[in-house]
């Protein structure tokens, strides 16, 4: 069976090369059991296209997206390339000071968001943001029929009259204007896609997307981790992160089926992860929990003895906030596989490099793989000057991934070395035999359920409490979450007692994210700093976990 080749650099073009070479094959399926091949995917996709350019989506149309991770959602991201678009996906988890933000700095014209979604109501912050934006809103809510036996889009063959029910506007593809020209070789005129991720600013930063970095986000996965069309894949995370783009394209590229989760319950996706097949798991330390917790439930309800829950596993893929130890052995020992293929990536260059199944033991448990095709890596020192393999310094990197800047031009200037290298704020090695480990971060970033939470953005908002002097906050290690958010307080003179509760209260008050409140809160007489008035973090987060 055929997978495609680099040479294919836009999003659309992908689309209709595997839908000509494997149409019948399935693409995608969810937690739902709705299911949509890949010719199918190909002719909803068209007419949404058809849909959304009649209300005015065309080349170069800024559109901004806050949907869950759905068919639906994978549709409308090919449907806005056969277009042209700018689409710019926005995670769920964002409130509305976050996407006020995001909208206001990129000229949004078209905001696209659910109705309730976890229960969480986005139609009156869209409202809001519209009325002082000037921007028009459309809600998009995954169609699911009530009973799932009645679902049109359980088993195969798909009947495409569900297409009426489908809840984006449609249209006559025939309407549609030509596809998008072949990429210029200029980075900014070809931009596609810009996504937001939190950074040690204090505010959200806008990474500029081609379609052709995008798709190389696959690189990896296809050349190091070898997937084909006997695959599986899952997003089990939000499709809003770059990395739900470059699961897409993997599946695009290989004809390997895509699984699709909306919302992680512990107790049901494992479930249907297993029940679809799938040869890959992967995200956050939340999602590891549950699998190890499935499988021991699978194992209890046998009397023939344990079985394997995950038939056709291969690996785990991890990536965010580090691995935890032994999370590599335990993995082989209770759910079978290769265990864990544990990569690094950024919003700004997705999918660096994975190492590969049957790599040495002592390397998949600590190292977070090999540059992938193309990649090029430098460790500079503080100066910048380039350090010898097998030293500490930043890693910088380079390569087809490379975003082409940010939304804020004036970011641009620390955000690449002058040979073209990005500064990823990652302390890290690279190996003399290629391994690349992470050994700390230069930005001050906690990273939750591999979700980046600048600190200094939550420190910003703790300081208009009339009750807080000074804070420092600061990622403390968590077995389930990967870091979680603490708080470290000087209360203002006078000020009544200050509880976690009211902090929570606060914070929502603020329209800071639920993911971004602080869990822990630690009030103190003074915050220790070094002579340039630094916090020393470090010493905060030893002074809890020592007393742990």
């Amino acid at each position: 069976m055929s997978s495609a080749d680099a040479s294919l650099r836009q999003w659309w073009e992908l689309v209709e090369w595997r839908a000509a070479a494997t149409p019948d094959l399935p693409m995608l399926v969810d937690n739902h059991d709705r299911r949509i091949s890949f010719g199918e995917f190909r002719e909803l996709a068209l007419r949404v296209a058809a849909g959304l350019a009649a209300t005015g989506v065309g080349a170069g149309t800024q559109v901004s997206w806050q949907l869950p991770t759905t068919i639906e959602s994978a549709v409308l991201m090919s449907a806005l390339s056969r277009l042209g678009a700018v689409q710019n996906p926005i995670i769920p988890l964002l409130r509305e000071a976050e996407v006020d933000f995001i909208v206001e700095q990129l000229g949004t014209t078209l905001l696209i968001v659910p109705a309730v979604f976890r229960g969480y109501d986005y139609r009156p912050m869209a409202e809001a943001i519209a009325a002082r934006r000037g921007l028009r809103t459309m809600v998009c809510d995954p169609y699911l029929p009530p009973d799932p036996a009645t679902a049109r889009l359980t088993g195969p063959p798909v009947d495409t009259d569900w297409f009426a029910d489908f809840p984006l506007p449609l249209g006559d593809p025939a309407t549609l204007p030509p596809p998008p020209p072949p990429p210029t070789g200029d980075a900014d005129a070809d931009v596609r896609w810009v996504f937001y991720s939190s950074g040690t600013t204090g505010f959200p930063k806008g990474a500029r997307h081609t379609d052709a970095s995008v798709i190389a986000g696959s690189n990896s996965m296809v050349s190091q981790l070898g997937f084909d069309e006997t695959d599986v894949a899952s997003i089990a995370f939000p499709i809003a992160h770059i990395g739900g783009s470059s699961v897409l394209s993997l599946g695009l590229r290989t004809a390997c089926k895509v699984v699709l989760v909306d919302i992680f319950d512990p107790r049901t996706a494992p479930l249907a992860l297993a029940r679809h097949g799938s040869t890959m798991l992967g995200s956050a330390a939340p999602h590891f929990h549950a699998y190890f917790n499935a499988q021991a439930a699978f194992n209890a309800q046998r009397a023939d003895g344990p079985e394997p829950l995950f038939a056709r596993l291969r690996f785990f893929m991890a990536g965010g906030a580090p691995s935890e130890p032994g999370m590599h052995d335990r993995a082989i020992a209770e759910l079978g596989g290769d265990g864990l293929m544990n990569g690094w990536g950024l919003t700004e260059f997705p999918m660096a490099g994975y190492p590969s199944p049957g790599d040495p033991p002592e390397r998949l448990r600590t190292a977070a793989g090999r540059p992938g095709p193309g990649v090029r890596i430098s460790v500079r020192d503080p100066d910048g000057t380039e350090v010898p393999r097998g030293q500490e310094g930043e890693l910088c990197i380079a390569g087809p991934q490379l975003f082409a800047g940010y939304v804020d031009a004036s970011l641009d200037a620390e955000a690449f070395t002058s040979d073209g290298y990005f500064h990823t704020g990652d302390l890290g090695i690279h190996h003399p035999e290629g391994w690349i480990y992470i050994t700390g971060r230069l930005k001050d970033v906690i990273v939750r359920n591999a979700e980046n939470i600048s600190a200094l953005e939550v420190e910003n908002v703790l300081l208009t409490h009339p009750g807080i002097a000074e804070v420092a906050v600061v990622g403390l290690p968590d077995p389930r979450t990967g870091e979680r958010c603490a708080a470290f307080v000087v209360q203002a003179e006078g000020a009544g007692p200050l509880t976690l509760p009211d902090l929570a209260a606060f914070c929502r008050e603020k329209g800071l994210a639920v993911y971004k409140t602080p869990e822990r809160l630690e009030l103190l007489d003074t915050i220790p700093r070094n002579a340039m008035g630094k916090a020393l973090k470090k010493q905060l987060r030893e002074s809890v976990t020592a007393s742990a």
